[in-house]
């Protein structure tokens, strides 16, 4: 602890702890004063606790390097398809990266539950921008069928990035094809998303009777409940505990019933996080750093201490910007390709057009003004 600043002779300095002090002072000074004393006293008393806690909430969280060890290894994995569909052989420097520093791109990682020393498979691939130029959050999700360039690999599936190299290779993958610069990365898998949903109390969704149904099945099916309709509501609004909540994260389309596609999921999965983001809009400082402290365990990132503070000291702030959604690629501006070694993708039919469309979402008007600078990898 660094030691005081005031003289040992100073007769205005209160030890909280000195009876005889404080009953000078209360004989000194009027009543106004006494009180201001006192308050700041306790105020102290306070925030020192309250920055010890923070600091052993932020110990909490499972830090990691920019590389892993998989991601290291990566290279000398077995390559994928050489074929180049359209204008798939181009890719997007380092130096030619987008980036402005009054938006931070962290991308989150939804990641199925994996065997130790491998990567296990993204199920889920959000890009949250925290824009404080247009006071918005903004939510993009990357199809995982996407059909791209995995540096070091060749072409194939968006999500075998993350099997070969982690967030890592994957964030590489996302920077080279689409040329907007990732800040961040952040993981969950399984266990801990529905460890997060019942630490928060659990969520509530407005579900068709569709999504009510495929919960109910999944969960019977998967051995999770006894009853076949736990959720006995249609529709409307319905508190999810966190199972049920991992499988409306991962519908798309009632299986056994009826078809459904990836965009179906990855529009529940960016409602998700919206509803999450609003559900603690009324939240105080204290209940964030609660939460932080809850969630971190949880949580696998290299967002810095430092960066993490910022974002807490912050968040007041943040939790009134709007949330805007958007999904790559867009609609309309991709078709289904065969390729020999992944089968059915998603292939980008004018990647030019897609990274454009992209931009101008994160970046808005600072494109048209030059106001974006490029960025260089470290």
């Amino acid at each position: 602890m660094a030691r005081s600043n005031y003289p040992e002779n100073n007769s205005e300095f209160v030890d909280i702890n000195s009876g005889a002090q404080v009953q000078k002072l209360y004989k000194k000074k009027g009543r106004v004063r006494r009180i201001i004393a006192i308050f700041l006293a306790v105020l102290c008393m306070l925030s020192g606790a309250g920055m010890i806690y923070y600091y052993q909430a932020l110990d909490s969280l499972q830090f990691t390097g920019d590389e892993t060890e998989a991601t290291k290894a990566s290279t000398a994995a077995t390559k994928f398809s050489d074929e180049e569909p359209g204008d798939f052989n181009t890719t997007v420097t380092d130096s030619d990266l987008l980036s402005d520093s009054k938006i931070l791109n962290v991308m989150l990682f939804g990641e199925d539950n994996h065997s130790k020393g491998s990567s296990g498979r993204s199920d889920s691939m959000i890009m949250a921008s925290i824009d404080n130029n247009s006071k918005s959050i903004k939510l993009t999700s990357f199809q995982r069928d996407t059909y791209v360039y995995i540096p070091g690999h060749g072409y194939n599936k968006m999500n075998a990035s993350y099997s070969l190299g982690g967030a890592s290779l994957s964030i590489r993958t996302i920077e080279s094809n689409f040329g907007v610069k990732v800040d961040r990365y952040a993981v969950v898998d399984f266990t801990s998303f529905k460890k997060i949903i019942d630490v928060l109390g659990g969520i509530e969704l407005d579900l068709d009777a569709d999504e009510v149904a495929y919960i109910n099945y999944q969960m019977y099916i998967n051995h999770q409940t006894k009853k076949p309709h736990l959720l006995e509501e249609k529709a409307g609004k319905i508190k999810l505990t966190g199972q049920q909540a991992l499988w409306y994260a991962r519908d798309r389309g009632y299986e056994g019933v009826q078809g459904g596609d990836d965009w179906d999921r990855t529009s529940r999965q960016r409602k998700l996080l919206e509803t999450v983001f609003n559900s603690v809009k009324g939240a105080s400082i204290t209940q964030i750093i609660q939460m932080v402290s809850d969630v971190g365990p949880l949580v696998t990132t290299n967002l810095k201490k430092d960066e993490i503070t910022g974002l807490v000291t912050h968040s007041m702030s943040y939790l009134k910007y709007k949330v805007k959604q958007y999904t790559i690629p867009q609609e309309g501006y991709w078709s289904y390709y065969t390729d020999p070694v992944c089968g059915s993708c998603i292939q980008i039919n004018d990647m030019e057009v897609c990274r454009k469309k992209f931009a101008k979402f994160i970046f808005g008007s600072l494109l048209d003004s030059d106001s974006s600078s490029k960025s260089k990898s470290n």
